[in-house]
């Protein structure tokens, strides 16, 4: 199964994408703003689920529905 995008574009590894929702970091006082831009992408076993770094957060996983392909 392949790892889709909120509007259905398939994302590989190492792709770049852009929140289009801002998200609260659970555990943190960080908030990441709609169209902020996040490189370099990890896929992983779960198609719903991308790992990324953002900022000052490492190993966050976010899930596809929340983002664009860039």
């Amino acid at each position: 199964m392949t790892t889709r995008d909120s509007n259905g574009t398939p994302l590989s590894e190492g792709d770049s994408v852009t929140l289009i929702k801002d998200l609260k970091v659970k555990g943190t006082s960080v908030t990441l703003k709609r169209g902020t831009m996040v490189k370099g992408i990890h896929l992983t076993d779960d198609p719903a689920e991308i790992e990324c770094r953002v900022e000052r957060v490492k190993g966050l996983v976010l899930r596809t529905e929340f983002v664009k392909k860039a």
